[in-house]
């Protein structure tokens, strides 16, 4: 199956980006400091907000339309051109703002300021999602997998000592910006010449600008954790949490692989009318990332407070906390994945979809206000979980009249109790045994083991499937 394949490539992909930080973050983590490592964090997050306004919703837009015209190689060959134009004459946008900002209001920081700049160029040569809207994650992946192992190679041999906090930055942006590069040779054989006439750039103004609203405001609420504990609190405290959720990041991307699939998936359903088939796709992958996140959320939540200051060193006592409380966001972004990315999106029921994010933007900023300032890390994480438990409600009840909810949970108990005793398992031998590599592989082969039997024992609906898609492979 296609899509299977997809998401394994994507998955891979999505896990690959999580491993090299997760192989780097505990080098940097000790290399630069809890100190810088959060000066890095805040500049980063700055210059996200200017990049998302330069690509605007580009990236769900051209994927979606892309997918709507896969059959038709002239049609899709003028979307991209169109699309391509657009972003590029955006991005050039965002990137003069970005610069006037720096140089007009930055006091501190500004070297690494500049340095962060280079995401933005990245973002104008990305055409990824041309090709995932064509479900093509082949290419996407082994072309950028050999860039990430050059960036993991260099942060090695280049960055020694705090104060090679520039160098570490430099290398992050250039390796995206490569990787974005390294796509456009395989467009050769994948659309036509169109005349400039005909790309009308501005036509996909609106409609990307519709699906910006929602891409901009949950990064708002993504990013505005690390800006208000900047402010609220420590560089220290913006260190540990943004090393303890990047491994919450690292556990999350095996699950949300689905959505980049999926989407090209159902929209090409949806082009083509079967309603019928958007709607079971959409109960397969819920069952299927409910089965998934929520093993994963308990084992991470089981030996998280050992694991952090462990992985990450001595200045990263506090990521041990972060980390266990932020992780049932795996479970709610894994759902809002299925319900929004996956369904809503594709079906062009955009406004709901804004909606949903919207309130988990506003949430966040109040329980920021009210919770950074007195759990400092710890507060940030509560806040986090909170916006993204009101995005999956809020999702979930709007889609109440076109989705059979019971149908979506009904399977959920099981994985839940089978979840609660693995946990239960695991973090009884965390406790007793030291954390080495060797303990913590024991710990994972035993959590998977122990849910595994329990969902043999209550004859999951799971396991049925992956028979047959196995049996199908035969």
């Amino acid at each position: 199956m296609k899509v299977i394949k997809n998401y394994l490539y994507n998955a891979g992909y999505q896990i690959l980006n999580m491993i090299i930080p997760l192989i780097t973050v505990p080098y940097i983590s000790r290399v630069l400091g809890a100190h810088d490592v959060g000066i890095n964090e805040y500049t980063n997050s700055w210059v996200t907000f200017f990049y998302l306004m330069g690509q605007m919703g580009i990236t769900l837009y051209g994927n979606r339309e892309v997918a709507y015209h896969r059959d038709d190689i002239y049609e899709r060959s003028k979307t991209f051109w169109g699309v391509e134009s657009l972003q590029l004459l955006t991005v050039s946008s965002a990137f003069i703002m970005y610069l006037a900002t720096v140089l007009l209001f930055s006091t501190t920081f500004k070297e690494f300021f500049l340095l962060q700049a280079i995401w933005i160029i990245a973002t104008g040569v990305d055409i990824s999602w041309y090709f995932m809207g064509l479900e093509e994650f082949r290419i996407t992946v082994v072309r950028n997998t050999l860039v990430k192992i050059a960036s993991l190679i260099l942060i090695f041999t280049v960055v020694k000592t705090s104060a090679d906090l520039g160098k570490y930055i430099l290398i992050l942006g250039a390796s995206q910006l490569v990787g974005n590069l390294t796509l456009w040779p395989y467009l050769r054989r994948n659309i036509v010449w169109v005349s400039i006439k005909k790309w009308h750039p501005f036509k996909h103004f609106y409609p990307a600008l519709l699906l910006f609203i929602p891409t901009i405001t949950t990064q708002v609420y993504l990013v505005l954790n690390r800006l208000m504990l900047g402010r609220m609190s420590t560089q220290a405290d913006l260190g540990n949490f943004g090393q303890a959720d990047k491994i919450v990041k690292f556990v999350l991307a095996v699950v949300t692989a689905t959505g980049t699939v999926m989407l090209p998936h159902v929209a090409n359903k949806y082009a083509k009318g079967d309603i019928k088939g958007v709607r079971n796709s959409l109960y397969t992958s819920f069952n299927f990332v409910s089965a998934i996140s929520i093993p994963l959320m308990f084992g991470l939540m089981a030996v998280a407070k050992r694991f952090g200051p462990w992985f990450l060193g001595d200045q990263f006592i506090l990521s041990g906390s972060v980390m266990f409380l932020e992780a049932p966001i795996i479970v709610f972004i894994a759902w809002s994945n299925v319900t929004g990315t996956q369904y809503l999106m594709p079906i062009n029921r955009v406004k709901e979809y804004t909606t949903s994010v919207t309130i988990g933007a506003l949430s966040n900023v109040v329980f920021n206000l009210i919770l950074i300032s007195k759990y400092g890390a710890n507060g940030a994480a509560l806040a986090t979980v909170g916006s993204e438990f009101l995005v999956t409600a809020s999702q979930l009840w709007m889609i109440r009249n076109t989705i059979s909810r019971r149908k979506m949970f009904k399977e959920l108990w099981k994985y839940i109790l089978c979840g609660i005793v693995m946990y239960l398992v695991v973090n009884r031998i965390c406790l007793i045994i030291n954390m080495t590599i060797a303990n913590l592989v024991l710990e994972v082969l035993v959590g998977a083991l122990i849910y595994l039997l329990g969902l043999i024992l209550m004859k999951a609906s799971i396991l049925e499937e992956a028979q047959k898609f196995l049996k199908n492979k035969k």
